[in-house]
């Protein structure tokens, strides 16, 4: 479980690495990559060893591991966040924008209102959009660097054309931890405007000491009736790349529609991200996320105290994920000149604010899911690239 273990993925086809040149113009030599919302640790030994087998068993036929892999979910759901879970609610999915998408098709039709709370995750405006449906940007408000919900503005938006609510819980990218009561807000948000509700709860796993996730079938659960939740332990044991993700399906009705779209669509997940998924969600899976996560939170401190110490910039107070939301505002800068500092300066590739929606505008995204070292050093080049600030 040693984090700190420098591993270089450039020229091993890694999207965050060897993509950062051609889409920010930050070389990939010297270049920090900190963008893509993988990170650079290996998966745990279960997860490795698991796999490790399956290749030396060397046939890779058709296999029905649904009770391995469904029982080891319902385990983790159950042990880690006090969630049951029902067998016969899981369907699997190629990842989960993967699932989003599938949501889109089974429960709406091209031009409905799909609304976001903005900013948010950037692939949902994505795939709603390559849907012919429509995105709804909601913003959230930023009090004092902690984004808070403002229901009475977004029930003013409401035109009857909307069907679908996206909620990312965790939420990517402000690190926000949802609150009973605002989780019940969104339900009855829902409730008024007679929307489904699909819960993203990817970075349910990734929460800071002090705060606790609630899934959004505990803390509302008379909204089943239009609830779809959405999992995976791709951010969690660092497999996004098996593309293994569950929609999770509380209400009967709702779980016939989806079933029927799958069967239609002939979908059927891959065997190599069950097991591995089911390997994952273990004990020995969770110590190792235990361990992953009080790393982290020591990425975030340092790399908060170094955003603190430069003029003009401030950083979201993560509660959970391993994604730092960098406020430049404060500089006066355009956004071309803080991000030209960033990219160009302290050759650090990272997301841009405005693809997260309305309400980013003077933001960059950063990925802290790193060895301790890069953090280090990240923190070095941005203190020296905004150095005429202090």
């Amino acid at each position: 479980m040693s984090f700190d273990d420098l591993i270089d993925r450039r020229g091993t086809h890694c999207n965050k690495w060897d993509g950062m040149e051609d889409l920010y113009g930050v070389p990939s030599d010297t270049g920090l990559a900190m963008w893509v919302a993988d990170t650079d640790f290996r998966a745990p030994d279960v997860v490795l060893n698991k796999i490790r087998n399956l290749a030396d068993d060397g046939v890779f036929g058709y296999v029905n591991c649904d009770e391995v892999y469904k029982g080891a979910i319902q385990w983790w759901m159950k042990t880690r966040h006090n969630w049951e879970v029902e067998a016969d609610a899981i369907f699997t999915t190629t990842g989960l924008v993967n699932g989003v998408g599938m949501c889109l098709d089974t429960y709406t039709q091209p031009g409905d209102g799909i609304v976001l709370f903005t900013p948010v995750y950037h692939a949902f405006a994505k795939v709603i959009r390559n849907a012919g449906r429509k995105v709804v940007e909601c913003q959230m408000i930023n009090n004092e660097g902690r984004y808070e919900l403002d229901f009475d503005a977004w029930d003013a938006q409401m035109t009857g054309s909307e069907k679908m609510v996206i909620l990312c819980s965790p939420h990517n990218p402000g690190g926000r931890v949802w609150s009973q009561a605002e989780l019940q807000g969104v339900a009855d948000f829902a409730k008024r405007h007679d929307l489904l509700l699909l819960s993203d709860e990817i970075h349910h796993d990734l929460v800071f000491s002090g705060h606790t996730h609630i899934p959004m079938q505990n803390a509302v659960p008379e909204i089943t009736d239009r609830l779809l939740m959405l999992t995976a332990p791709s951010k969690t044991f660092n497999i996004a790349g098996l593309h293994t993700g569950q929609v999770i399906i509380p209400d009967p009705d709702l779980r016939a529609r989806f079933r029927a779209r799958m069967l239609a669509l002939s979908l059927a997940p891959n065997s190599v991200g069950q097991f591995a998924t089911a390997a994952a969600y273990s004990p020995e899976g969770a110590e190792w996320v235990d361990a992953q996560v009080a790393y982290l939170d020591g990425n975030r401190q340092i790399f908060d105290a170094a955003i603190a110490d430069i003029p003009g910039l401030s950083s979201m107070k993560l509660e959970s994920t391993y994604l730092a939301w960098v406020d430049f505002s404060g500089t006066g800068m355009e956004r071309a000149e803080f991000t030209n500092r960033v990219e160009q300066t302290a050759r650090i590739a990272a997301n841009h604010g405005p693809t997260f929606g309305t309400g980013g505008e003077n933001f960059l995204r950063f990925n802290l899911g790193t060895q301790r070292a890069r953090v280090e050093e990240a923190c070095a080049r941005l203190k020296s690239a905004f150095g005429d600030l202090q």
